[in-house]
């Protein structure tokens, strides 16, 4: 696997978001939406012009997918819901809420796999307890638990050919494989990735065309690149510690775009990291790959 030198990025969007997350890249728009979840918004930026958008929203957003007949699937807080977006407003249609008894728990990550299901994990809001749980919501609604035990779940992400899936157990600082069936089933549960403590917690990720998969550090600075085997391949630096996802978009999915947090920094570590809380962008010398949808089967 060819190694990938250090790359520098730059900050698109100074939006000093709390807990910007969730980044995704919507083709038919040609456009970058993300959360902020701490800050109750959802965020949308166009690079071919510069047009940016926000969204107040009523539920916590986590993450955000976009669905096959317009709109979004999203995880909120409260659940599973139909997103759709109109130039300023926000209508939501709750649609399964897998964790009504665990009130100390959220959703963080999710995204759409190559046969149009929605994978999501939730958190102990207060990260300490192991309640954490991934999910896979399928395209008629209905919603399977896969794995648990996390305090933080983060992820997830697919290889190329959608066999295996990749999810983190951010405290622990391990990543994890799965195979992946065509039923959407779980096994073969294994170490994929270990990330040692000095270098942060691993975040939010994203595979590119080769296969490799890109992992965001949380207090780490940056992003690391690792080749199918779990071999690191690739750095990419930040001037923020709190490094928290990735997607790939643009027109020819060349562009990495970063979110990135500014909670929880003391006031000389925000003087230190002014654009904590902003998205970012670089030009690695590999692509991504398209987003799947919400209820399209590959």
């Amino acid at each position: 696997m060819t190694q990938v030198p250090n790359i520098a990025a730059e900050c698109i969007w100074d939006a000093g978001a709390a807990l910007g997350e969730g980044p995704v890249w919507v083709a038919r728009e040609q456009a970058l939406y993300w959360v902020d979840i701490k800050g109750d918004k959802i965020h949308r930026m166009k690079p071919g012009s510069g047009a940016r958008s926000t969204w107040a929203t009523s539920a916590q957003p986590c993450s955000l997918a976009p669905a096959a007949g317009g709109g979004f699937i999203g995880a909120f807080r409260g659940g599973f819901a139909k997103v759709s977006l109109g130039e300023t407003e926000i209508a939501l249609e709750p649609v399964a809420d897998p964790e009504a008894d665990r009130p100390g728990n959220r959703f963080n990550d999710g995204k759409v796999d190559a046969r149009g299901r929605f994978w999501a994990g939730t958190m102990d809001d207060g990260e300490t307890d192991p309640s954490g749980v991934l999910y896979r919501l399928d395209p008629d609604l209905s919603c399977s638990r896969l794995d648990d035990g996390y305090v933080v779940s983060n992820g997830p992400a697919f290889s190329p050919d959608g066999r295996t899936l990749y999810h983190t157990d951010t405290f622990a600082g391990l990543i994890y494989a799965f195979d992946l069936g065509q039923d959407g089933g779980l096994s073969n549960k294994r170490p994929f990735v270990r990330i040692p403590a000095e270098s942060g917690y691993p975040d939010g990720m994203t595979v590119d065309a080769a296969g490799c998969l890109w992992v965001a550090h949380w207090g780490g600075w940056g992003l690391g690149r690792f080749d199918p085997d779990g071999k690191p391949c690739g750095r990419i630096d930040l001037p923020v510690a709190q490094v928290t996802s990735c997607a790939f978009g643009g027109e020819d999915l060349s562009k990495l775009f970063i979110t990135t947090a500014a909670i929880g920094l003391d006031q000389e570590a925000r003087r230190a990291q002014p654009l904590a809380g902003g998205l970012f962008i670089c030009e690695p010398d590999v692509g991504g790959l398209p987003t799947p949808l919400f209820g399209a089967a590959a």
